[in-house]
């Protein structure tokens, strides 16, 4: 745990790579490519403030997404990196957007980035969202017998994964566990509401200054696939990806490929 109280999970030697989640979820969400990033990375996978173990910060939550991004920043110092580069899912793909659009990283990789939707399309993944936060709150041995039987697991995570059944059990169950507990849940839904009301989009001063890339995941239920059209053309100088036959949470789905996409950004496979 840092000064900034916040948790995370550190493995690998080389050029620092934080990874960022989406709401609700926690650092765990990358336990599928961690080991090959940590090949090539010292890699640091955080919860954010509010969710998964980090606790809420002693001055509150972050009202907006500027406020999500200084904490981001704050951890940075804390921890000693200087312009590390960042990958996000969701949530953390938009945060590593803006951290680009700062100056404050040396790459950034977004898988689905929120920021890129209307206001009805947020109200429709926060409210998919939303439901499944209610479902986590069912007794644990109801969740291990509705995650343990494979077209149960289809039909309760098929709008977060393409290929649920690629998830292991343990895995699920503390999905479900970081949804349910997520104290920020709430506080980031209201913050990116107000973003979606403003038609706020990401705006580099003009191509961005370090290696940014943008990939969707084709089969995305939460923030569809359309929304990468937006999103090729807000940053017109970024590298767009499609994560063929992957959901929102593409690490589950094809951890190989998102692997191969992070490593691609920093360049490190082509060292």
């Amino acid at each position: 745990m840092s000064a900034v109280e916040v948790v995370f999970e550190r493995r690998g030697v080389g050029a620092p790579l934080v990874l960022l989640h989406g709401i609700g979820h926690h650092w765990a969400a990358w336990s599928p490519v961690l080991d090959r990033l940590a090949e090539a990375h010292d890699v640091i996978a955080v919860d954010l403030p509010g969710f998964g173990r980090s606790p809420v910060p002693a001055a509150g939550l972050p009202a907006d997404m500027p406020g999500l991004v200084a904490a981001v920043v704050e951890l940075f110092a804390a921890l000693g990196l200087d312009r590390p580069h960042v990958a996000g899912n969701s949530l953390g793909g938009a945060i590593a957007l803006e951290l680009a659009a700062a100056g404050a990283v040396s790459s950034a990789t977004a898988l689905s980035p929120a920021g890129f939707c209307t206001p009805r399309e947020l109200r429709w993944a926060l409210t998919v969202l939303t439901l499944h936060r209610n479902a986590a709150r069912l007794p644990e041995p109801v969740l291990r017998s509705l995650f343990g039987n494979p077209a149960l697991r289809t039909l309760a995570l098929g709008m977060i994964l393409a290929r649920p059944n690629r998830m292991a059990l343990a895995e699920a169950l503390a999905d479900a566990r970081a949804l349910r507990e997520a104290r920020a849940f709430r506080a980031v839904a209201r913050a990116f509401r107000a973003v979606a009301r403003a038609g706020r989009g990401y705006a580099f001063a003009g191509a961005p200054t370090v290696p940014v890339t943008v990939a969707w995941g084709t089969r995305d239920r939460i923030l569809p696939y359309r929304q990468a059209a937006l999103a090729r053309t807000r940053l017109p100088a970024a590298r767009h990806l499609d994560l063929t036959g992957c959901g929102h949470v593409p690490m589950h789905d094809d951890p190989e490929l998102v692997a191969s996409v992070i490593l691609d950004t920093t360049g490190a496979r082509a060292a």
